[in-house]
């Protein structure tokens, strides 16, 4: 059985499996499900298996609810096999499986922990032959790594994988092979070749078998056309539901089709995934290495050496992997990290960088991670996400597509406001794209990750201080330089601090069309926001920052992340139009023009921009579209103020 449960504050919802008849459920760090909130109790609630389904024994000061039911403290109550129950703020429901499904489950548990084991003591007597910090800092050739598989069979024959008590852990791992190379498989010859070549693009030579033999590996080929025929993947189909039904159904026809399979040919198959998973730790990303190629999988959350999280089409889950320790986590994320240059110690122990693909690492270590080291992985698509995409998605409508459109292309300077994980990015990628071929853009990130469309642009990284204090580069300081660089348009990934007093100034001394992110809960919430960043790099008046707010930012887009099923959407909430304040005063006047109602229509509310006349202009922009029931008149001269506009009854 498997707990599906979230924070009804928040939109991720989190997933943990049940194997054993009890589940603790509280603050407390030895709970199953260990919650913080100060509503709940160490020991808030315990589950116990019951005939029919599931008692729930409420421990919590505050009691529980059942639908509209108040549960008190010390009460009992039986669930049905999908029940669900509250303990504020935490909402729970149970999802049920069949009890073979759940010894299953169990079984693979105690392989893996075993599986961790044997690894940690091939991994260690491979350090004792071998100098593999040596190793690492350069690419060995062909005939060094045969030697290097060759000595982890040695040191293989000699934990006795052939004897009957590991018969059951060799059939686990040599499905795992199985596994691994038709998900690989399935990537290389999918439809969409650049996308399986992204995925794939670090298999360099230390992950190719040097050691392989010819008859096995056919037998290896037969097994993969075996588990494709039983599960019914046609070449025809989607690359991310062929990978789905693996997930579903591979255990399933791996216990049926490998009672037929000669121990000497799962031996080989499981010595080939040890070497596999030792060789991802020794040059590549451990545990995270098959995590990496899943399209499916958005985030990677690593807390400490044994918690791996991912979050899969929204949904967050416990992945399973491990890290053989905190040693070996520290050193994949040292590994991550000096690719683009930055370093991470004691000294400096929280970092940003990105992977070969773009995606966005976050890495914290001691002292400040008290648990063991942090590690988070914000994927992208290997593709950029287009504007149809997200007009199909439901995040966008045609009609506020093309006034974005005409906005870009006319040189509105745009703000993008959402939260955490809103997908901010994606919307000033989709932006970008609006942008002429003929102008010169020029980009400003903390880690580059920025997917341009565009041939002419310049793209410029922040970088850290060295061990000395000096060389660093922060993004204030490339957009004072950006400013010399002749750009039609200047794009910061992301305003967060004093920064954003430049990027202002910018935008108010003629690079119309600028784009930039922000962290904020509305669109109206922006102006403050910024303000606050304002104040940080130069105390100034509240009245004249308002006023370099309100000349510089035309639009802000919001996003947000909203619930669609049992995951998560991203999608705009609001499109509105900064302006100074009605009164005069210390303020700007947030506008909404395109606005999500209740249904999750995102709707244009009839209010027009001051810049109208200009959007006219443009022959893409359909004014009928936007605004089906107003007529609208713009004055002779075309200026962006002066529009009048009346409804038709």
């Amino acid at each position: 059985m498997q707990i599906r449960y979230h924070n009804i504050h928040e939109n991720r919802t989190y997933v943990a499996a049940v194997t054993g008849g009890e589940v603790r459920i509280g603050r407390h760090a030895e709970c199953d499900i260990t919650l913080q909130s100060p509503y709940l109790s160490d020991d808030a609630a315990r589950l116990y298996r019951h005939e029919t389904g599931w008692r729930l024994d409420v421990l919590n000061s505050q009691g529980a609810r059942l639908g509209s039911a108040v549960i008190d403290r010390g009460r009992t109550i039986v669930l049905p096999p999908d029940g669900s129950f509250e303990l504020f703020p935490w909402r729970f429901t149970l999802d049920p499986e069949n009890q073979a499904e759940v010894s299953a489950d169990a079984a693979e548990k105690g392989l893996e922990d075993r599986t961790l084991h044997l690894i940690q003591t091939m991994h260690r007597r491979l350090l004792e032959q071998l100098d593999t910090v040596e190793e690492q800092s350069r690419q060995m050739n062909q005939d060094e790594l045969l030697r290097l598989e060759r000595n982890l069979e040695i040191i293989g024959e000699g934990l006795n994988l052939s004897g009957l008590e590991n018969r059951d852990l060799v059939r686990y791992l040599a499905g795992q092979c199985v596994r691994g190379e038709l998900t690989d498989e399935v990537l290389r010859h999918s439809k969409h070749a650049e996308l399986a070549q992204e995925l794939l693009k670090r298999h360099s030579e230390w992950s190719e078998l040097q050691s392989a033999v010819g008859s096995f590996e056919s037998v290896l080929q037969r097994l993969m056309r075996q588990v494709t025929i039983a599960l019914e993947l046609p070449p025809s189909q989607q690359i991310s539901e062929r990978l789905k039904q693996i997930d579903r159904g591979f255990r399933s026809v791996w216990r049926r089709i490998s009672g037929e399979v000669l121990e000497e040919q799962l031996l080989y198959l499981c010595h080939r995934q040890l070497k596999k998973q030792i060789k991802d730790i020794v040059f590549g990303y451990g545990p995270l290495e098959d995590l990496l190629r899943l399209p499916a999988i958005s985030e990677i959350m690593v807390v400490g050496c044994d918690r791996i999280f991912v979050e899969r089409d929204g949904l967050i889950e416990n992945s399973g992997r491990r890290f053989l320790s905190d040693d070996v986590t520290e050193r994949i994320i040292d590994r991550i990290v000096s690719q683009v240059g930055r370093r991470i110690n004691q000294s400096e122990p929280i970092v940003d960088a990105r992977l070969h693909d773009g995606s966005r690492v976050n890495a914290v270590i001691a002292p400040v991670a008290l648990d063991g080291p942090l590690l988070t992985i914000r994927r992208f698509s290997a593709r950029p996400l287009t504007t149809n995409d997200l007009i199909a998605s439901g995040s966008l409508t045609e009609s506020a597509a093309a006034f974005l459109q005409a906005c870009v292309e006319n040189g509105c300077n745009i703000l993008v406001s959402g939260g955490t994980g809103t997908g901010k990015t994606t919307m000033l990628n989709c932006l970008s794209s609006f942008i002429p071929a003929d102008e010169r853009i020029v980009t400003i990130e903390d880690t580059a990750e920025l997917q341009l469309s565009s041939t002419h642009v310049a793209r410029m990284e922040t970088r850290s201080a060295n061990e000395q204090g000096a060389g660093g580069l922060s993004i204030c300081d490339l957009v004072r330089n950006a400013l010399r660089m002749r750009p039609d348009r200047i794009i910061v990934g992301e305003c967060r601090g004093a920064e954003a007093l430049w990027m202002l100034q910018a935008m108010n001394t003629g690079h119309d069309g600028s784009l930039t992110t922000i962290h904020a809960n509305s669109a109206a919430e922006v102006a403050q926001r910024l303000e606050v960043m304002v104040q940080s790099a130069a105390t100034l008046p509240a009245e004249s920052v308002f006023r370099q707010i309100t000349g510089a930012i035309d639009l802000v887009v919001h996003l947000e992340k909203v619930r669609d099923g049992d995951s998560d959407k991203r999608v705009v909430r609001e499109i509105a139009e900064v302006l100074p304040s009605p009164d005069g005063e210390a303020g700007a006047d947030i506008r909404q023009l395109f606005v999500r109602d209740v249904r999750g229509q995102l709707n244009p509310t009839g209010r027009l921009p001051t810049f109208l006349g200009q959007l006219m202009e443009c022959a893409q922009f359909d004014i009928a579209r936007m605004y089906p029931t107003q007529r609208v008149a713009a004055g002779a001269n075309g200026a962006t103020r002066g529009i009048e506009s009346e409804m038709v009854s």
